[in-house]
């Protein structure tokens, strides 16, 4: 147990000084370490939300919206495939209310093919189930109606887009540190610290950025589309900013293209008028798509929407190629910066609604460190002072772990990019204050060897042997404990379980490893004769 050859010494020694290297930067002002070689480490602990101040959301989804969006790109897949078949599937009174998609087949006799074909734009969800059920009523009337399972794969698939295209517009260049994590089925926490404008943090995520552009339809009657009916295979979409014009116009239900297709946004100026835009390009098929029907369309309008909601209406004057398109309207340089991100990052497949926010100022973080930094000290303290009262030179050797283990913590954290909060330095804390119970158990083992009259480096090494099995043993139950309450936990009890399991880990370490090592060498130097402990 106490041999320890030099290349153990040397390793032991140099994983410290990488350790020791990597916790620096955490406690040095963020402007010094900008000044450092770019060879030097500079990876820094984060800080959460209630320590550097910022902002903080909780999303809700509306389970019904997904819902509406699976009938509604049924029905478009059902219409699609009905044109496609031969011969052609004729379909009429179709609905998609009260949950459920339902449709009259116009030719009894196709009735069959029509149900084969609905059935066949299912998917298995599970152990004999689908995610739709597809059934027939008064010999022409087939109803596709969604099962359970497969809203419920549809809510989590959706759940999981959600919370990436929410990361994507709150930190589209990774540097904010911000935290979004799901909550339950139904839910995403959105924290972004040193952010203090949760009204514009709403505004970005909380629009779905559908983006669509469709047809005018030229020949629905202006009074009928007032009063918001439009022709079969029309919808009437709000145009609020409509120059001069009626608030509201009937477009063709059917796409032209979707903000699915698009692989860039972003906002530059018109060289003509200098106001803000938003220019898009699209991917290849969706170009050649936007190209044929711009084609087919000269002269007439098209309208680009947002949310179900027309932001302009231009005239195709000539065929638009090249699969590049802008979007202008009464944009402000950060509203088009906005809509940029939103549409670069994605469309939201459901709507999310703000059921929680908070703000925290940044003077309230400052608290809040100084009071850990100074209960973190006071404890480290104590603690030291303890050892060093009662065991001496092995309380030394036990302060040295200590600290060694602190700063491993820190740099460990630094290099794995984790957040510390508030919970978090009471982790911080009670590691430190239990880092200490393994020197404690060793060198009381230690004593008892000595009173059973054992020599000096017997009782050393019988020490180290017998008190690591009870250290890992003890230690083993605390990471269980720690990691049911990362996995289970979320925000402050998931920081208080990192640090727990960090500190866990560098503890054990130092106690068993790097205060062993340091004993050994003053045994093998001094050989001493008697041993004060």
């Amino acid at each position: 147990m106490l041999d320890f050859p030099p290349w153990k010494v040397w390793g032991i020694s140099l994983l410290c000084l990488i350790a020791v290297a990597l916790a620096i930067p955490s406690l040095l002002p963020q402007s010094q370490v900008d000044r450092w070689a770019a060879w030097l480490p500079s990876a820094r602990i984060n800080l959460g939300l209630d320590l550097a101040g910022g902002s903080h959301l909780l999303l809700e989804a509306d389970t019904g919206d997904v819902t509406k969006q699976r009938l509604e790109r049924m029905e478009e897949t059902i219409r699609t495939e009905f044109r496609r078949a031969s011969p052609r599937i004729e379909i009429g009174d179709t609905s998609i209310l009260g949950g459920r998609l339902t449709f009259m087949v116009r030719n009894p006799a196709q009735v069959d093919a029509a149900v084969e074909i609905a059935r066949n734009q299912t998917q298995p969800v599970g152990l004999g189930q689908r995610d739709w059920n597809v059934n027939v009523l008064d010999s022409s009337r087939v109803v596709m109606e969604p099962t359970k399972a497969g809203l419920d794969q549809a809510l989590e698939e959706a759940m999981n887009t959600a919370r990436e295209v929410v990361a994507n517009r709150v930190d589209p260049d990774g540097t904010r540190e911000a935290t979004v994590i799901r909550q339950g089925g139904r839910r995403i926490l959105v924290q972004v610290p040193g952010l203090e404008d949760p009204e514009g943090l709403k505004k970005l995520i909380g629009k779905t950025a559908r983006l669509d552009f469709k047809l005018v339809n030229l020949a629905a009657d202006p009074a009928q589309v007032a009063q918001g009916r439009a022709p079969a295979g029309s919808q009437v979409l709000p145009y609020p900013d409509n120059p001069g014009g009626p608030p509201v116009i009937a477009v063709q239900r059917r796409a032209m293209v979707t903000g699915d297709q698009l692989i860039d946004a972003r906002q530059e100026f018109n060289p003509q008028t200098n106001e803000p835009v938003v220019s898009i390009r699209f991917n290849t098929a969706g170009g050649r798509r936007f190209a044929r029907v711009t084609q087919e369309n000269v002269g007439k309008p098209f309208a680009i929407i947002l949310d179900d909601v027309v932001i302009s209406a231009p005239n195709i004057n000539e065929p638009i190629l090249g699969g590049a398109a802008q979007i202008s309207g009464s944009f402000t340089v950060q509203s088009a910066t906005d809509l940029a991100v939103q549409l670069k990052s994605g469309k939201l497949p459901v709507a999310l609604k703000v059921i929680e926010e908070r703000t925290i100022g940044p003077e309230l973080g400052k608290d809040s460190i100084r009071s850990g930094a100074i209960a973190s000290v006071a404890a480290t303290a104590a603690v030291i002072l303890f050892m060093l009262l009662t065991y001496g030179r092995f309380g030394a050797y036990a302060t040295v772990g200590l600290v060694l283990n602190a700063l491993m913590i820190l740099g460990i954290m630094a290099v794995f990019n984790a957040t510390l909060t508030l919970p978090g330095i009471a982790g911080f804390v009670l590691t430190i204050g239990a880092a200490v119970d393994a020197n404690v158990l060793i060198n009381e083992r230690i004593r008892e060897e000595l009173r059973r009259g054992r020599k000096i480096i017997d009782a050393i090494e019988t020490g180290y042997k017998e008190a690591s099995t009870a250290i890992f043993d003890a230690n083993i139950t605390n990471v269980i404990a720690a990691v049911i309450m990362f996995q289970f936990g979320s925000g402050p009890i998931r920081g208080f379980a990192v640090v727990l399991m960090i500190g866990i880990v560098t503890s054990v370490f130092t106690a068993v490893n790097i205060t062993r090592m340091l004993v050994a060498l003053w045994v093998r130097r001094t050989r001493p004769r008697e041993l004060h402990i």
